[in-house]
C-alpha cells in the first residue's frame, strides 16, 4: 500500500504496513511518512542511431546494413524505450525515475533523442556520457532529472588489461551530484561479456570488478559515509566470483562491513527471479548494488527496497522465446520490441519529520 504526495521537489509517500524497520525484518504496526527517490539502470540494447560513423563498427544499423536499420526502426526504438522509461518506479513516483544508468548508446545524440520523445520530454533529464573506446561503439550513460539531482562531477574510468594491450571495452561512468542536501555518487558499467565462455573470459570481469572497487574506496577515502549506487550490466550474476570476491558485494545486510558493500539483487536472484533469459534459464547481469552508509538508520536515505521491471508487455508472448524479454531485433529479424534485458531500480526513502 503505497499512497503518494508532493512536497517541494522530492515525493513524499506513506509507506504503510509493508515498510520494514531498519534493523530487523519486524514489520512497523504504524505507518510512516517518507520521502522516496527511485534510481534504475537499464541495458537499452543496441541503441544506434542510423548514421554510418567513421572507427565505428555500427554498419548493421543503419539503412543499408544487414538489419535495415531505418529512421523508421529508430524511431519505434525511441519510443518502446521510453515508453519502458516512463514507467519505472512510477508507482513511486509519477513523474518517475530520479537517475536512470544506461548501456549499450551509440553516442550522446541518442540519449538526446531519447529524452526528447513525448513521454520522457516534460521530465527536465539532462545527460551524462563520454565516448569511450569500445570497438562496437557502445558506451554507458546516465540520464537524472535536474530538479531533484545537481550533478557536480562527472568521469569516465578506463579498463586496462596489462597483458591484452589491444583490449576495448566500455568506460565506466562515475558521476557525482547533491539530491536534497546529500552528496551521491552513481557508478555505471558494462562489463566484459562472456564472449569466449563465462570461465575463459572472468578475469575480465574480476579486472572490471577491481576497478569499480577501487573507484568505491577512493570515494570512502574522501567520505567514509559516502552514499554510492554501482550499477550496470556486470554480464555475471550476483553469486559469481567478479561481485562477490573481487567487488566484495554481501548478499545479506548482516554481513556487510563498514565502508562495504551490499547487493540486494542477490537475494532476488536466489528467489528465481532475472533480468535476461538464455537456454531456458534465467540471470541477473543487471544489478544495483549500495554502499554500507545506505544501509545506516542515521543516514538521511536509505536504501528501501530493489525491483526488476518485468511487467507482462517486455516479455515476448509467443513462439520459440515465449517469456523471454521482447527483442527489437532477433537476429536480422526486426520483431519491433525493447531489449533482451529487463530494467532494475531502487528505491531510497528519507522519514520526514
Amino acid at each position: 500500500m503505497i499512497r503518494s504526495t508532493f512536497s517541494h521537489s522530492a515525493l513524499i509517500v506513506v509507506l504503510g504496513v509493508f515498510l520494514f524497520s531498519w534493523n530487523s525484518t519486524t514489520l512497523l504496526a504504524q505507518q510512516k511518512q517518507v520521502k522516496a527517490v527511485t534510481i534504475g539502470f537499464y541495458n537499452v540494447e543496441n541503441l544506434f542511431d542510423t548514421i554510418n560513423q567513421e572507427g565505428v563498427n555500427d554498419e548493421e544499423f543503419t539503412p543499408e546494413g544487414i538489419n535495415h536499420y531505418t529512421g523508421k526502426r529508430y524511431m519505434i526504438k525511441l519510443n518502446n524505450l521510453s515508453d519502458v522509461i516512463s514507467q519505472i518506479g512510477s508507482e513511486i513516483d509519477p513523474k518517475g525515475l530520479m537517475a536512470l544508468g544506461v548501456s549499450e548508446i551509440e553516442n550522446r545524440s541518442v540519449l538526446e533523442d531519447l529524452i526528447k520523445m513525448p513521454k520522457l520530454a516534460g521530465r527536465n533529464y539532462g545527460i551524462v556520457h563520454f565516448d569511450g573506446p569500445d570497438a562496437r561503439g557502445v558506451d554507458v550513460g546516465l540520464i537524472y532529472r535536474q530538479d531533484l539531482l545537481q550533478v557536480t562531477s562527472a568521469r569516465s574510468v578506463r579498463l586496462r588489461i596489462p597483458e591484452m594491450p589491444d583490449f576495448k571495452t566500455r568506460d565506466q561512468l562515475v558521476v557525482g551530484g547533491i539530491f536534497d542536501g546529500q552528496q551521491i555518487y552513481i557508478i555505471v558499467n558494462h562489463w566484459p561479456s562472456r564472449r569466449g565462455g563465462q570461465e575463459a573470459s572472468a578475469h575480465l570481469r574480476n579486472a572490471a570488478a577491481s576497478l569499480v572497487k577501487k573507484s568505491v574506496d577512493s570515494l570512502y577515502a574522501i567520505n567514509p559515509k559516502a552514499a554510492v549506487l554501482i550499477m550496470g550490466d556486470l554480464n555475471d550474476d550476483p553469486v559469481d566470483e567478479s561481485v562477490v570476491k573481487y567487488l566484495g558485494a554481501e548478499g545479506k545486510k548482516n554481513k556487510v562491513a563498514d565502508k562495504g558493500l551490499f547487493n540486494p539483487m542477490w537475494q532476488i536472484f536466489k528467489d528465481g527471479n532475472g533480468s535476461l533469459a538464455y537456454r531456458d534459464s534465467w540471470n541477473l547481469f543487471d544489478q544495483i548494488i549500495v554502499s554500507q552508509p545506505l544501509l545506516d538508520q542515521n543516514n538521511k536515505y536509505r536504501f528501501y527496497q530493489a525491483r526488476i521491471f518485468n511487467k507482462p508487455f517486455l516479455l515476448q508472448k509467443e513462439g520459440q522465446f515465449k517469456g523471454y524479454p521482447f527483442r527489437t531485433y532477433v537476429g536480422n529479424d526486426f520483431k519491433g520490441g525493447y531489449s533482451d534485458h529487463l530494467p532494475v531500480y531502487v528505491i531510497l526513502v528519507s522519514e520526514t519529520k
